[in-house]
């Protein structure tokens, strides 16, 4: 039998060569991410893939995986372990290569495999891996799955199975861009467009994709290069959308992308070189498709802008909003579930249904529905279409550091914080607190629609924390400062990536 994982094993050693190391802070909410190869070796992704195929058949789920892998410098070896295992458990494995996980996730459509197991770290630092999962498409795994994963694989409670089988699926690439150009209506209108990739994954196929819709691009950091060496491919990064900014300044383009490092999500930097956050492309977007769809219902994550609820011409036309909870795992089952034509992340992952998509998270489509929305407003420029929706001041995803065993005990202690203050008419940031949302962390907002959040991330050692407001940057600044103010309370919040 195949050994049971240690959480920890000396580097540099014996041991670390003949025994699976595992560590259990690597099992996410949603997915799983490890620092390789300090908190998982290749045997503890061999036990991973056991422990996945353990999980398939144990769940009734016919035994056929999608699999692929992003760009770093040891994404196909970890690749290749976690095929071991999962064809040790007996599984019909398909490789597809090196991919984005939307193509993984298209993958579960085109070549009919009910489970996928996309080998990537996302946006993470150089040096992190990961694997995202799913067995029901175009879902990905929840915490009750990641939680029995987990359990099955620490314990090495793992079921080999005969009938594993690999086969590689040629130039699939290709047959996942033509998927999204034979998807996109004829674009009339001549778009230059800058495509940033920050060295990662997507510059192998976002910019092929645009120039096939008739766009001329402006490559930006498309070269490989797995040691990210001008910042990190994540479109909420201020680095990566400051470097698009400037390029679109200098090039005269219409709009800047920004891929992050599997290429499911995408942000935007207007004409002008202005960085828009993505909650507010999304309610573009929004505005954009309910045009065409009567009485759409969209999903939206807490960390989202407000105007989802309130804009006038979403309301005026009947548009339901969900807010859910952040993570790309939770709003896609969400999107699902409601049969929403779409789903909204600040974070960047929109999650386009039927008939726009297939329900799940893809930077390339997005870039599709942004460059037909320009399209069908042939007058306007992105700027322009920005600066239609009310006026709100919003800050960018902030996270201060928090280790992943005190993230969520801070959240729980800012809770009940907030609902104290709120019982006892206390304020914060100078006004009154009129409502408290506790879907996914603490959303807390004042009488004049001033809002903060704190929430747990369910991929890194911090915290996260948003905050917004329709009246003033005055008032944004006094509610972060309020809202800062009650975490430094618990002396395990440490800085911040970034802040206002």
């Amino acid at each position: 039998m195949f050994p049971k994982p240690h959480p920890s094993l000396p580097p540099n050693s014996f041991a670390f060569e003949a025994l699976p190391l595992v560590a259990p802070s690597g099992f996410r909410e949603y997915d799983a991410r490890w620092l390789f190869p300090k908190d998982i070796n290749l045997m503890g992704v061999q036990a991973l893939g056991l422990g996945l195929g353990t999980l398939i058949h144990e769940r009734g789920v016919r035994p056929d995986i999608v699999t692929g892998h992003d760009f770093r410098a040891y994404s196909a070896a970890i690749k290749l372990a976690l095929i071991a295992g999962m064809q040790a458990a007996g599984l019909r494995v398909k490789d597809i290569g090196l991919c984005l996980s939307p193509m993984a996730y298209f993958g579960q459509f085109a070549l009919d495999c009910p489970c996928v197991a996309m080998v990537t770290a996302s946006h993470n630092d150089n040096g992190w891996t990961g694997v995202k999962m799913g067995a029901e498409r175009p879902m990905t795994f929840g915490p009750e799955e990641m939680s029995r994963l987990k359990e099955i694989v620490l314990s090495g409670a793992f079921r080999y199975r005969d009938g594993g089988a690999y086969r590689f699926v040629p130039d699939f690439p290709k047959t996942y861009l033509d998927d999204l150009v034979s998807r996109t209506r004829p674009v009339g209108r001549r778009l230059k467009v800058v495509a940033a990739c920050g060295n990662g994954t997507a510059g192998a196929f976002a910019p092929r994709l645009l120039e096939r819709l008739g766009c001329e691009v402006v490559p930006l950091d498309v070269e490989a290069d797995a040691t990210f060496p001008r910042y990190n491919p994540n479109p909420e990064d201020m680095a990566m959308l400051h470097a698009i900014a400037d390029t679109v300044r200098e090039t005269g383009a219409d709009v800047g992308f920004g891929f992050d490092g599997d290429g499911d999500r995408c942000g935007v930097v207007d004409e002008q070189g202005h960085e828009i956050f993505a909650d507010k492309v999304g309610v573009m977007l929004a505005r954009d498709l309910s045009r065409l769809h009567a009485d759409a219902t969209f999903v939206v994550d807490v960390k989202s802008t407000g105007l989802f609820a309130s804009d006038p011409e979403l309301r005026a036309r009947n548009v339901t909003t969900d807010y859910w909870k952040t993570g790309h795992s939770y709003i896609k089952r969400r999107v699902n579930e409601l049969g929403a034509l779409a789903g909204f992340e600040k974070s960047g992952h929109f999650f386009f249904n039927a008939p726009v998509g297939r329900g799940y998270d893809d930077g390339l489509l997005t870039a599709i529905a942004v460059v037909e929305m320009l399209d069908r407003n042939p007058d306007r420029s992105m700027s322009q279409l920005y600066a239609a929706l009310p006026k709100t001041w919003g800050s960018p995803t902030m996270s201060p550091h928090c280790a992943d065993d005190e993230k969520y005990g801070v959240v729980e202690r800012v809770t009940e914080r907030f609902r104290a203050m709120h019982a006892g008419g206390e304020p914060v940031g100078g006004a009154r607190i009129t409502d408290i949302v506790t879907v996914n962390g603490v959303r807390v907002t004042t009488q004049d629609g001033t809002w903060g959040l704190v929430r747990a991330s369910s991929n890194k050692p911090e915290l996260v924390v948003v905050v917004e407001s329709p009246v003033s940057e005055a008032r944004l600044r006094e509610m972060f400062a309020a809202v800062d103010a009650i975490l430094r309370e618990n002396p395990g919040v440490g800085a911040y990536n970034q802040t206002l």
